[in-house]
């Protein structure tokens, strides 16, 4: 087949440089008239071959022909004619005129480089017909470029561009390849809204640009949403090879998340990790799972995984062993409430440092077993906290969630209980009296996490639908799991290593500070459910119903990453941030601990939300879910304790 190819190359080539000879020797001196000896016309076809080999030019895919192969044909035009006038002196037959070869090349040129245009655009045009998909490119001028060209080689795919928006303000009005450029990235609701009044709208948008993410690729999707367009993906520039089909592919959810790469600290992570003891309590959890993964590949002396849960429990260990086989490990099955099984734990293996994820994280489970919620959450947080530094553990990194902040839900309110007693335990630390440090670590939604939403939805539309959302307007902040717990192994090392006596950091950690990941932007929980319902291939609203069931028992329709009197303050670690909320005097935390502790376990709900609105003033209790959306929270100064 490719010789084949190659041969009708020749051929042609052949005929449209004999045409060139004759058409030149005119040029060159007309009334020298049209008729020559055939070896004259043969010669110009043999010259080309000749002068084209070492250019590749029988080999050229005609399809494909771009500047790199115009430089090509040139260069053989040129040669060929310096050969076709060599041959002529050395016939005897004398040039037409002086100036035969600069005629014969530059005719050469136009009728090689006239003929693969033409081609080029036959192709182009049998692949684009008019009924194939509309398509509108968002992205820079290059990549655009980049695209259609791929675009002209799907053999399978029937779409056509019908406009560009591009990052440049000054380039409305050009035309890349015949398309025109209809404004910026920025006004692509208003372009639509042109389109839509003209009867133009395209059937969909192709996002090019790579570093759309965030907030504006949510303002696109909204934009796009109103008038039912489905937004794509193209590859990555790398995947834009020659190919005889471009897959697009839907905006994936992780694109919805605006946050630039963090550069982590690999080696004081090390540092913490390698040859150490090290817990994990809810090893088997969305995040203790993730954690003990990356904290295995820093090679610690003994990982010392600890779960309630069997099955959770038996699949970590199994994935470990797989990935890190010569990590040395232990499964253990306790639950953090229990102090004896929990001092018997940490007596026997001495953990360095502790990771504490274990907790009660789903709202309305948590409302519905508040006790339950309290009893884990807050005094299993103690109890680890107390056994961990009564074996001489040297730190705790505590988990914790933006639930915590102005609370709504028990599972809110409980986990701001326990950072209470973290932050009094480590102020204690950092004063110098002694003890284990504590670092709590702060932050919203992990993708995929069990429970969470994205999980839900994926369920949902395995069933058909319909998806639930709660409400249109809901937001929260998302990460991906492995970035999440990146930035919490990068917390434990800024928070467990203080630098100098007059850093910021660690003066406000001295003053009770919490870490708080740097989340970006929020997300809308329905611009969740539509990409679920395009990366499943089907249309919202159509082909999978949409339905909205109302803000459920402790559910806000805002989450929150700071109180309203928590200023966010930049960290000197990448990724981090830090909030600085009130704090409670260890001995007063110890008193209202066990205050709590025994309210739970007499089942006192009445004593254990008084503890509670004690503890945390600024709990707002969305018991039935119809809290006014705009909630106000009382100042805590007005709370009598």
């Amino acid at each position: 087949m490719q010789a084949r190819r190659i041969a009708l190359n020749v051929a042609l080539d052949g005929v449209v440089s004999a045409a060139a000879v004759l058409v030149a020797r005119w040029l060159a001196d007309p009334a020298g008239g049209w008729l020559h000896p055939l070896w004259f016309i043969a010669g110009g076809g043999i010259t080309l071959l000749v002068g084209g080999l070492p250019f590749r030019i029988p080999q050229q895919y005609w399809r494909f022909s771009g500047v790199a192969d115009l430089f090509n044909i040139a260069c053989a035009s040129i040669l060929s004619a310096l050969l076709f006038a060599g041959l002529l002196h050395v016939a005897g037959y004398p040039l037409p005129t002086p100036t035969f070869p600069i005629i014969h090349a530059l005719v050469l040129l136009v009728f090689l480089g006239a003929i693969r245009m033409m081609w080029r655009l036959a192709a182009r045009r049998k692949s684009v017909a008019l009924n194939g998909e509309r398509i509108l490119l968002l992205g820079a001028d290059h990549e655009a470029d980049l695209f259609i060209r791929a675009m002209e080689r799907d053999r399978v795919n029937n779409r056509r561009v019908v406009g560009l928006l591009t990052g440049g303000s000054q380039q409305a009005g050009r035309r890349i390849h015949d398309c025109p450029i209809l404004g910026t990235i920025s006004e692509t609701p208003a372009i639509l809204e042109r389109l839509f009044a003209s009867g133009k709208l395209p059937d969909a948008l192709v996002i090019t640009a790579g570093e759309i993410k965030g907030k504006e690729l949510s303002r696109i999707l909204e934009a796009a949403r109103a008038y039912d367009i489905d937004v794509q993906r193209t590859p990555s520039l790398t995947a834009l090879q020659p190919a005889d089909r471009v897959e697009l592919r839907p905006i994936a959810i992780e694109d919805l998340l605006n946050r630039p790469p963090v550069a982590l600290d690999s080696q004081g992570m090390a540092r913490l990790i390698c040859g150490r003891v090290i817990a994990v309590t809810g090893a088997g959890g969305s995040i203790g799972s993730e954690l003990t993964r990356q904290i295995a590949s820093f090679q610690p002396d003994m990982l010392l995984l600890i779960e309630s849960s069997e099955y959770a429990l038996w699949q970590i260990n199994l994935d470990i062993s797989e990935r890190f086989g010569d990590v040395k490990r232990h499964q253990i099955i306790a639950d953090v409430r229990d102090r004896r099984r929990m001092a018997e734990v940490f007596g026997a293996y001495r953990p360095q440092i502790v990771f504490h994820a274990a907790a009660l994280k789903h709202v309305p489970i948590v409302e519905d077993n508040p006790v339950e919620g309290v009893l884990t959450n807050v005094i299993g947080t103690r109890i680890v906290a107390d056994e961990a530094e009564r074996a001489g553990a040297q730190a705790m990194v505590m988990i914790s969630t933006d639930k915590a902040v102005n609370p709504s839900s028990l599972m809110g309110a409980s986990k701001r209980c326990a950072e209470v007693y973290g932050q009094a335990l480590d102020m204690r630390a950092r004063a110098g009296q002694g003890g284990m440090r504590c670092v709590t670590v702060r932050f919203g939604n992990v993708l995929g996490s069990t429970g969470s939403v994205v999980p839900l939805f994926r369920r949902q539309l395995e069933h058909g639908g319909p998806l639930t959302v709660t409400h249109p307007d809901m937001t929260r902040y998302f990460m991906t799991v492995p970035e999440a717990v990146g930035l919490v192994l990068q917390a434990a090392v800024r928070g467990t290593h203080e630098r100098a006596q007059n850093d910021a950091t660690d003066q406000r950690l001295r003053q009770g500070g919490i870490f708080v990941l740097d989340m970006g932007d929020p997300v809308r929980i329905m611009d969740l459910a539509f990409q679920m319902i395009r990366l499943a291939g089907l249309r919202p609203e159509s082909d999978i119903e949409i339905r909205f069931t109302g803000l459920r028992p402790g559910e806000k329709l805002f989450e929150e990453l700071f109180h309203g009197r928590e200023a966010p303050v930049p960290t000197d670690a990448p990724g981090l941030r830090m909030a600085s909320p009130r704090t409670v005097d260890f001995a007063v935390a110890t008193a209202a601990m066990d205050e709590l502790e025994a309210a739970c376990h007499a089942s006192d709900l009445g004593a254990v939300m008084a503890i509670l609105y004690r503890l945390v003033p600024e709990f707002l209790h969305n018991r039935d879910g119809n809290t006014p959306l705009a909630m106000s929270h009382p100042d805590p100064e007005m709370i009598a304790p």
